[in-house]
């Protein structure tokens, strides 16, 4: 048997001196990154949580760790009061993943080095509210990005530098037609290219977006839309003009300029695609100037196939998307469920503000009937009044106060027997308390015979 020493964790040792407390923070920190790098999280991602915590250590101008949830309802109560909700949901992210960090890891190091004991600020009390939510983008008309992709067609012919424009050109063609984001296309390599798969060939995208730190996504997007011809040009025409060596393993699709240490052609950034992009925007189509980013390319490329008729599963599979909730944002500015039940719902009961005429509702350019409004033509058919005191007849689909003059007031000598406090042998008078009134419930009319609220005509629209 052998006996152990143990030692309360609430009595600490003397702190330790500013030059080894920097050093461990320091030390701290990069252990942190290499956490996150471990996880396989990309080099952006690390960076934006890095950025976080630098900015909340240079409001505290101490060690995160001392944080308490006091100071954290100062920071996010004043400090950040007028930031955006993505600015406040980001930097509490960022506070709570670090604070797990320690303590999974420097919990009890923390204790001994300072007598502090590591516990999140940010609670369920002082939690930034709200969701973030993807921004709603609207994608250029299909008329606007044809004459965009042709004006930039006609400019390779006279551009000072013809391969960096010709390969901005294919890339933007790339996301617009099959919908590749920017950072994919950029990855492509030449082997990527796999003319003999399906009918047309398809690209290999090794590296596509992953989520909740799955890591790159790999899928095998067709050259649908005109691809394969884009691709063969570029490939031919193009491409020997930025590299010669299309046998080296990992030759980039897209290269850069540049070369590497090695003398080898770099692959191209970004932030150059992005910069092309905007350039050809502002040239050939100056009404989306500032508008007009990949991201919206690639939301014009759901948007077209989904008012071409492909199937929202299909679409999906295309954009690497793992959520059909994902797909659906990137085509619910052209999607006309909302119409379409409207109109339904006209054709079933006829509605409160008039008949609806569904042969005079044509379907938007491009776009035919919806399914569902087949047969509905034939049910918009004026509806029969039920039994009551009007006797069934045929009062059409709509009927108002003017329509049944006699109702709209009882009797001159039951209203003077109402105010008089008489009985009166009429049945119908004696349900008409003057205090109490019940609705009829037939054909629009209520009680006193004064229309229901829902049934007035309404004004005209402006």
């Amino acid at each position: 048997m052998t006996l152990g020493v143990v030692r309360d964790l609430r009595a600490a040792r003397a702190p330790v001196g500013p030059e080894e407390l920097a050093a461990f923070e320091t030390d701290v920190m990069a252990e942190f990154v290499m956490a996150r790098s471990a996880a396989g999280l990309a080099d952006s991602t690390i960076r934006g949580e890095v950025g976080q915590l630098d900015r909340v250590r240079v409001w505290f101008d101490r060690p995160v760790w001392e944080m308490d949830p006091s100071d954290a309802d100062t920071y996010f109560g004043q400090e950040l009061r007028a930031a955006s909700k993505a600015t406040r949901l980001a930097r509490a992210q960022a506070i709570r993943i670090f604070f797990a960090f320690l303590q999974m890891r420097h919990a009890a190091q923390i204790h001994v080095m300072t007598g502090r004991v590591v516990t999140c600020p940010v609670d369920e009390m002082n939690q930034p509210r709200g969701a973030k939510e993807a921004k709603l983008r609207v994608p250029p008309g299909d008329r606007e990005v044809e004459d965009l992709f042709s004006r930039w067609a006609v400019q390779l012919t006279t551009c000072r530098k013809f391969a960096p424009t010709a390969r901005n050109y294919t890339a933007a063609r790339l996301m617009a037609t099959v919908g590749l984001r920017v950072n994919e296309a950029r990855r492509l390599d030449l082997a990527d290219l796999k003319w003999d798969l399906g009918r047309l060939g398809k690209i290999h995208v090794r590296h596509g977006k992953g989520s909740r730190g799955s890591g790159p996504r790999e899928r095998m997007v067709p050259m649908i839309g005109g691809a394969d011809r884009l691709l063969r040009w570029y490939v031919e025409d193009v491409w020997g003009h930025l590299d010669d060596d299309h046998a080296r393993p990992g030759a980039p699709l897209f290269c850069s300029e540049r070369r590497n240490l090695d003398g080898t052609k770099a692959r191209v950034g970004d932030d150059v695609l992005r910069e092309g992009l905007a350039r050809a925007a502002a040239t050939h189509l100056p009404a989306w100037a500032s508008r007009l980013t990949p991201h919206v390319l690639r939301h014009y490329c759901a948007s077209q196939l989904y008012r071409t008729g492909m199937d929202l599963i299909m679409i999906q599979e295309l954009l690497g998307h793992a959520w059909i909730a994902t797909t659906m944002g990137y085509v619910h500015v052209h999607r006309s469920h909302v119409e379409d039940a409207w109109i339904a719902g006209q054709a079933r009961g006829g509605g409160t503000t008039g008949r609806v005429d569904l042969s005079a509702l044509e379907p938007a350019s491009g776009c035919g009937e919806p399914r569902h409004l087949e047969g509905l033509r034939a049910a918009a058919q004026p509806r029969r009044a039920r039994p009551g005191h009007l006797g069934g007849q045929d009062v059409g689909a709509v009927v108002g106060p003017a329509d049944l003059p006699q109702a709209r007031r009882p009797r001159r000598h039951l209203r003077r027997a109402r105010l008089r406090g008489r009985r009166t042998a009429d049945p119908r008078a004696r349900h008409r308390h003057p205090t109490r009134h019940r609705h009829d419930g037939h054909c629009g009319v209520g009680n006193r015979g004064q229309p229901r609220r829902a049934d007035r005509s309404r004004p005209p629209a402006p």
